[in-house]
């Protein structure tokens, strides 16, 4: 077994009261388990899952091993933890920063040992293997057969073909005996679908915006940009923390790493290391086999481990990756291993999503439970919020057919979800203010802090489609419809933010928020910014960081000479090596930026979000920052913790009836929208490509920025040396 020898500080939980320690959950199997009565678990099938696509049952001895039975608290437990990591985060109580050990969260939060006892015994009555039980106390691992499934569970497992590629998944929802209602929540994954990286890379671009050369962003620039330098110069690199990126694919070659360290003056930082590492359950067999190189997915693990060590070149960076088993993505069960295992780590980065309404009830509370768990422990959790915009069900399309949704991924209230920016010096026709004409030794360019825009590479764009002349994005006459927009924008590419809709229940129309869908309630600390809505559910982001593959004319480079799969070789300038963006790049980065605070204050932090939010607030105020504003570029505030990006949106194009307006006047009736107060969403469409809005009457943006907070870009990006210096 792999030894973490994690250099973080496990602060003591002395400050725990003592009944923390003693069992507080009483047992919810109350009666004897009936399989004649049953209960269905909505919110489990994937939308591929039709007759359309379907290719028969797969064999019943076809193994699926691994599987994941998540349980939940009752209702008092649940509520009680979830007053228990306020007082962790919270300065004025004397719980502060006494972080809990995962046998604490377990003796005090876990479920009834007779509970436990019940259901891994009625797993093993229908043959399956019980492999063993997660030290949190609420996820069960165990492996059984096709057929097995089907007898305990009451669903048939199928093939599928889905545009060519095979898959298997569930063909109706789960059922289990009423008796094990109030403590199992459901089986995590019955398919074999898989998260979507955050990762665009940089396209053969026609538009380069008046023939301005591409800026490549490389470390040098991040660290004037954002202000890393002073940081740096002090002595605060990140040495001493460790930020473990959560993949399901090694690197292509650990030379790759130190090629990018080397040719970007980063090397000079000794204490900075890469390890990759498969970490083994606490107990049971391993669920955690080396994934080897996975085509697609390599080039993600590539980019995290380079751009994390950008931010924080004195760190030690973990690359924790398990391969995907039939049925359960590898990089959760590497996250729940390293969870469980001695020694916590103190921050994790993660560039994979899925949308809550296709991402299923059960997947999305795997992830609030294992998240909670980590904040629990003082664990910081950066999830990438996504690259499409406010519609998340529509990753990697050219159109959003699904209407508003967000990451089930990035949406608990447990991480720290990052969204995506781009630089609007191109835009505002001010690029040779901020970029030198040539490169230091070291590549870098950029003069000073450069203003900032939502990314965006869609049609929908209100500052693309200014840009071309078209006085709308949308309508027969608008951009979106114009040869151009057609051409080279129809896509879903952009920084992502919204509000939670489909975090719990069932949606009526698969991938769309509806039916029983509702969001996660918003947390206490997301308040006191001009601009948060009152829509009383979790929204995203909260921070962003320039995330853009080129539309404007700037994208991130980073080294992946797996030429095999989209990479090339490490050689020459960085201007041809491999380059792109997404939120996949901001999120390690600001992963990277954790560690700074870690190392300047000594201690790990849990959410980072209970310490973001106030300061925002008590810099922007009731009304916002004029100091602090992006758009100031160069001449911004220099006390600014945060910049405020108050330009653009992160709109997309789309098609259908779902949130898309086109002007047309061909207004539909209203399907509820649930979890927040009602409003309609359903309406018709005459055009060919409308943007996505939030109201069926008039183009209402989703999302434009404003001030203060914003679903295009939540509080705004960062100036790390202040903040670190103001934490």
């Amino acid at each position: 077994m792999f030894k973490w020898t994690f250099p973080v500080l496990l602060l003591a939980a002395s400050g725990i009261p003592s009944t923390s320690m003693g069992q507080t959950t009483r047992a919810m199997i109350t009666r004897a388990i009936n399989d004649q009565q049953l209960i269905e678990l909505p919110g489990n099938l994937r939308s591929e899952a039709i007759a359309a696509n379907d290719r028969g049952l797969v064999a019943d001895s076809l193994v699926l091993s691994h599987m994941q039975l998540l349980l939940m608290r009752p209702v008092a437990t649940e509520t009680a933890l979830k007053k228990l990591i306020d007082q962790l985060h919270d300065p004025n109580s004397p719980q502060f920063h006494q972080w809990l050990t995962t046998a604490q969260l377990r003796a005090q939060f876990g479920p009834a040992a007779s509970d436990l006892s019940t259901i891994t015994n009625w797993l093993s009555s229908k043959g399956f293997a019980v492999n063993g039980v997660q030290n949190g106390g609420l996820i069960i691992d165990f492996t059984g057969t096709a057929a097995q499934v089907r007898e305990a569970f009451h669903t048939e497992i199928h093939r599928l073909d889905v545009n060519g590629a095979a898959h298997i998944a569930n063909m109706s929802n789960p059922r289990i005996p009423g008796a094990l209602a109030g403590v199992v929540h459901g089986i995590v994954s019955l398919n074999d679908f898989r998260p979507h990286t955050n990762y665009k890379p940089k396209p053969a671009y026609t538009f380069t915006s008046d023939g301005n050369t591409f800026q490549a962003v490389v470390p040098a620039d991040l660290a004037t940009i954002y202000n890393l330098s002073p940081l740096f110069e002090a002595g605060i690199t990140g040495e001493g923390q460790t930020i473990v990126v959560i993949e399901d694919s090694n690197v292509y070659s650990t030379a790759d790493w130190k090629m990018f360290r080397w040719v970007f003056g980063l090397a000079g930082h000794t204490t900075g290391s890469l390890t990759q590492a498969h970490p083994a359950p606490a107990s049971g067999p391993n669920n955690c086999v080396d994934p080897g190189v996975l085509a697609g997915d390599e080039s993600e693990a590539e980019l995290d481990a380079e751009w994390a060590s950008a931010a924080a070149p004195g760190a030690a960076i973990v690359l924790a990756s398990c391969q995907d088993t039939p049925t359960t993505f590898g990089g959760l069960i590497a996250l729940e291993n390293l969870l469980d295992s001695e020694t916590v780590p103190a921050i994790v980065s993660i560039s994979y999503g899925e949308c809550e309404a296709e991402n299923g009830a059960t997947a999305n509370a795997v992830f609030n439970t294992v998240y909670e768990q980590a904040v629990a422990l003082g664990t910081s959790v950066f999830v990438a919020a996504g690259d499409e915009g406010a519609a998340s069900c529509d990753a990697g399309q050219t159109e959003a057919t699904h209407g508003i949704g967000v990451s089930g991924y990035a949406s608990t209230p447990y991480n720290v979800a990052v969204g995506g920016t781009d630089f609007g010096d191109t835009y505002a026709g001010t690029a040779a203010e901020y970029w030198k004409a040539t490169n230091s030794p070291t590549y870098g360019s950029a003069l000073s802090y450069v203003p900032e825009i939502p990314w965006n590479n869609s049609c929908a764009s209100s500052l693309l489609s200014s840009y071309f002349g078209y006085s709308a994005p949308y309508g027969e006459s608008g951009f979106c419809n114009s040869s151009t927009g057609e051409s080279e924008f129809l896509t879903t590419a952009s920084g992502s933010g919204g509000p939670s809709g489909c975090a719990t229940g069932a949606p009526a129309t698969q991938g769309v928020v509806s039916g029983t869908c509702a969001g996660y309630p918003k947390p206490s600390w997301q308040a006191g910014l001009p601009g948060i809505s009152n829509d009383g559910v979790r929204d995203l982001p909260d921070v962003s960081l320039f995330a853009a593959n080129g539309v404007w004319g700037h994208y991130y480079v980073f080294c992946d000479s797996d030429q095999g799969d989209q990479g090339a070789p490490c050689s020459g300038a960085p201007s041809g090596w491999s380059g792109g963006g997404g939120t996949s790049f901001a999120t390690p980065i600001m992963a990277g930026f954790q560690a700074l605070v870690n190392q300047k204050t000594g201690s790990r932090q849990g959410n980072p979000n209970t310490v973001y939010y106030p300061l925002a607030a008590k810099e922007y105020g009731p009304t916002g920052s004029t100091s602090c504003n992006s758009s100031n570029g160069s001449t911004v505030g220099s006390a600014c913790l945060f910049y405020d990006v108050t330009l653009g949106d992160n709109d997309v194009n789309c098609t259908g009836d779902n949130d898309c307006y086109d002007s047309s006047g061909d207004v539909g009736p209203p399907k509820p929208w649930p979890g927040r107060g009602g409003s309609g969403r359903g309406f018709g469409r005459t055009n060919n490509n409308g943007v996505l809005s939030t109201s069926t009457s008039s183009y209402s943006v989703a999302y434009g920025t404003g001030v203060g907070w914003d679903f295009a870009t939540g509080i705004g990006s960062v100036n790390i040396a202040n903040l670190v210096n103001s934490w």
